[in-house]
């Protein structure tokens, strides 16, 4: 079942592209994560331009973040206060991102760029969540526990100028240290197709001390605005956007959710983290090969 795509200008395996997505899916629903980081190495793996697959892959983000965002606010669990002030930032750091799109583009080596940040970002994060899961799993083994974390702010936040507070997550804090956070998180949304959560929630909960109810629900709130931010800037700037390969990914990715979903609620989330970990660390390397491969058929051009 080929269907054409036509900003990435090539025939696919439609039926294949909704199984990436429902691959996808099935992982956001059995470890909690948005997802994003994987769908773009997945996409390049199958073929798709690394530009089309992150611009497109931000789309997808934004569609699979909607009913996250409603369900957390009807709950009450987002912060809107620090999500705007998050959003502020990662519209600033799209608008960056654009810039860098752009000028990567024009020297040549976007599709470069992409895959080094990819391995340098899923290589350093698998590798903290393999090591966060081997202490679990030891502790888990010996029935002893881990210390609780103690929620702080890290010394840097403390020391920013300027202090508001925040009164959903409990912090009376500097809004700087959330902007640059928004900014960074925006920067790497326009450049990877990510929505971010994966760097977000860590960093919401270690480095601005926010209370564990509301972290996920705004990180959803800023992924949400933030990608829907990214993808208009792509439609208008880098014309990478590909509708027809987003709307299959979210099917897949939709149903792959639910199932995931049904699978995380019967096994030990220990063993998930640890199979998540493998994942990433897989992705990582294969990506890292891919830098170094020697092409098949190698192409030259000469001017007379």
């Amino acid at each position: 079942m080929d269907i054409y795509l036509p900003i990435a200008n090539l025939s696919v395996n439609a039926l294949v592209i909704i199984g990436l997505g429902g691959v996808v899916g099935l992982l956001s629903g059995m470890f909690g994560v948005g997802g994003g980081f994987l769908t773009t190495p997945l996409l390049i793996f199958y073929g798709i331009p690394p530009t089309v697959a992150a611009a497109s892959a931000a789309t997808q983000v934004t569609g699979a973040s909607v009913s996250g965002v409603f369900t957390h606010l009807a709950r009450k669990t987002v912060d809107v206060q620090m999500g705007a002030v998050l959003v502020v930032g990662g519209i600033v750091g799209a608008l960056i991102g654009a810039v860098l799109f752009r000028l990567l583009q024009q020297v040549g080596q976007i599709d470069t760029v992409i895959a080094i940040l990819y391995v340098l970002m899923l290589g350093s994060i698998g590798s903290l969540m393999a090591r966060e899961s081997i202490q679990s799993l030891i502790a888990l083994r010996k029935g002893a526990s881990l210390p609780a974390r103690k929620r702080r702010h890290h010394p840097l936040v403390a020391a920013l100028p300027m202090r508001w507070r925040f009164y959903r997550s409990g912090l009376y804090i500097s809004p700087l240290a959330p902007l640059l956070l928004g900014v960074a998180t925006g920067i790497l949304t326009m450049l990877l197709g990510v929505g971010g959560g994966f760097i977000m929630v860590p960093a919401m909960l270690y480095l601005l001390g926010m209370t564990t109810q509301v972290v996920v629900g705004t990180s959803l709130f800023q992924i949400l605005f933030v990608t829907m931010v990214t993808t208009m800037v792509h439609s208008l700037t880098t014309k990478a956007v590909d509708l027809v390969l987003a709307l299959l990914l979210l099917i897949g990715s939709v149903v792959g959710a639910q199932v995931g979903t049904r699978i995380s609620m019967a096994a030990r989330p220990e063993y998930l983290r640890i199979i998540l970990s493998a994942i990433v660390l897989a992705i990582a390397i294969r990506m890292a090969l891919g830098l170094g491969w020697r092409p098949d058929e190698i192409f030259t051009v000469q001017l007379k």
